[in-house]
């Protein structure tokens, strides 16, 4: 079950909460998992214990600490608008700097991967453009990435997006992560909406999910864990 710590963003001083675990069996290396505009809600801790029980000390730090500090907001059009208020007025350089934060915290004990959803797939996007000492990230359906490609990535990354996602174009977003960048894997999950990585969600074709993980974490062995 994770805890909760608190954590010191280099950039400002301001002290952020993050949902902690540690790992359980033989430790593979840390992950920092990157939360969607509802802040750490449940499926946020689900995707904690997850990474937990395949042997990741975790840390999912809250984002919006800044503006409305232990957000959390129900899968709603209220809570849609909510959390989108606040990611938008949360400075990238802050998420970078509690980003950088989260891997330091992480990155002397063994390899540090980062994992991310929706907003957090764009914030792993950038992550891996501009925090150091990631070995690697997954970024699932972020859809500011197709409008952010002129970032110089130097943490290899994988994407994920959901055919049947209403917010993403996959074809044309895939074909432009292409076009800038080639050498990152783009995969298009053909059962699968927007969110598809929270189970029990509509939008959640079940056998796209545990691919989708099951690619992740090979990605992450491929890069020393």
């Amino acid at each position: 079950m994770a805890d909760i710590i608190t954590l010191t963003s280099a950039a400002d001083g301001f002290e952020f909460t993050a949902a902690h675990a540690e790992a359980q069996g033989e430790r593979k290396g840390g992950i920092v998992v990157i939360q969607e505009i509802f802040g750490l809600d449940r499926y946020v801790h689900e995707d904690v214990a997850r990474w937990a029980s395949k042997g990741f000390e975790v840390i999912a730090p809250s984002m919006f600490d800044r503006a409305d500090k232990g957000f959390t907001a129900e899968h709603n059009p209220e809570g849609l608008q909510a959390g989108f208020k606040l990611a938008m007025a949360t400075p990238v350089e802050h998420a970078m700097s509690d980003v950088q934060a989260c891997v330091d915290a992480l990155k002397d004990k063994g390899p540090v991967f980062i994992v991310g959803y929706c907003y957090g797939g764009w914030i792993v996007w950038r992550a891996c453009a501009e925090v150091n000492g990631l070995a690697a990230g997954s970024a699932y359906y972020g859809g500011r990435i197709g409008q952010d490609l002129d970032v110089s990535l130097h943490t290899p990354v994988i994407c994920h997006f959901g055919r049947k996602d209403a917010h993403i174009p996959a074809d044309e977003t895939k074909a432009a992560i292409a076009a800038k960048h080639p050498d990152v894997p783009v995969y298009i999950y053909e059962g699968s909406g927007h969110g598809f990585n929270n189970d029990g969600v509509e939008a959640q074709d079940p056998a796209d999910a545990a691919l989708a993980r099951e690619r992740t974490l090979d990605w992450f062995e491929q890069h020393g864990a």
